[in-house]
């Protein structure tokens, strides 16, 4: 896996646009973009990611496509346009559709609102990471129960599935094909994150990096947060989501001598105070995007990876 800044002689040629007062893929871990220019700060606390725009080729032998994006805002809608292509190294992974540009534009409240209510997002992107590429932690894969294994004829589908037991991409038992930054294809080519988007994230050190905004308008960073959520001096750490597999296994549930716990969506149950987060994988707390703090989300490293609910309201 490549850390730190992306080279642009490594995998990618053309030409990179910035403006924004958050980090962005493509930016090197210094805080610069990757070709070396400088990252000008454009924005505000108040409304990061409002002006920023991206067009660089990605010559990752899966891509070889150019990476395309821009998000820019209104007094009522933040909105981004782009391709899907990932800005950063694919490598690894078994994709059973080549990557392939999408025509993106999403829309997304700029001033997001906590409801307190819970709404569930099945089967839909739960947001977009900054480059444009779907948060989509679900799968349309599933298990019957009289499933015996996940080869062929085992009773387990990876695409189009309605059998009642939910397949997991980061459960291990069903091999998805996922790479290196826990994504792969849809079969209509289009990129997609199940899990932590480690190209994403990739720097020298430990920090809060902003990665993207839930369908439902509030930001999402990926893997630390602060260990006090209000203080914005406390040590950063690793956040944990409050998830855990269920004691005793659902009746019915297909043999977990051959899917262990956390093949299927239904292993998980949700236990407040277990982590950090809450059962859409949120808090409110300040960040450095958001000084004053905001409720935001997390994509973590344990389940439920990238929230499956949001606590505001999509447009």
């Amino acid at each position: 896996m490549m850390t730190g800044s992306r080279s642009t002689s490594t995998f990618a040629l053309g030409i990179l646009l910035v403006s924004a007062c958050s980090d962005a893929s493509g930016i090197a871990a210094d805080g610069g973009p990757s070709d070396g220019s400088t990252l000008a700060d454009a924005g505000s606390s108040v409304a990061p990611v409002c002006a920023l725009s991206y067009r660089q080729f990605n010559a990752s032998a899966k891509v070889n496509a150019e990476s395309s994006y821009a998000w820019t805002c209104t007094a009522t809608t933040r909105k981004m346009t782009g391709n899907g292509i990932p800005d950063h190294p694919v490598v690894g992974g078994s994709f059973a559709t080549p990557v392939g540009t999408q025509t993106l534009s999403v829309s997304f409240p700029f001033v997001p609102v906590h409801t307190g209510t819970v709404r569930t997002l099945t089967r839909q992107a739960s947001g977009y990471a900054l480059n444009s590429v779907k948060l989509d932690p679900e799968t349309d894969g599933s298990c019957a129960a009289s499933a015996t294994s996940t080869g062929p004829g085992g009773g387990c589908v990876a695409i189009m599935g309605r059998d009642p037991w939910r397949l997991e991409a980061m459960g291990g038992a069903f091999k998805f094909g996922t790479d290196e930054n826990n994504a792969h294809t849809q079969p209509n080519g289009q990129y997609h994150y199940h899990g932590m988007p480690e190209g994403l994230v990739a720097t020298t050190g430990m920090t809060m990096k902003l990665v993207g905004f839930a369908m439902d308008g509030f930001p999402i960073y990926a893997r630390y947060g602060f260990t006090s959520a209000m203080d914005a001096s406390s040590p950063l750490k690793v956040i944990t989501g409050s998830y855990r597999f269920k004691a005793t296994p659902d009746a019915g549930r297909p043999d977990p001598a051959v899917f262990p716990l956390g093949t299927f969506t239904s292993d998980y149950e949700y236990a407040e105070g277990a982590g950090d987060l809450d059962e859409c994988n949120g808090r409110t707390g300040v960040t450095p995007d958001y000084p004053e703090g905001t409720y935001h989300y997390y994509i973590t490293d344990t389940y439920p990876f990238i929230q499956r609910c949001v606590k505001g309201t999509p447009l």
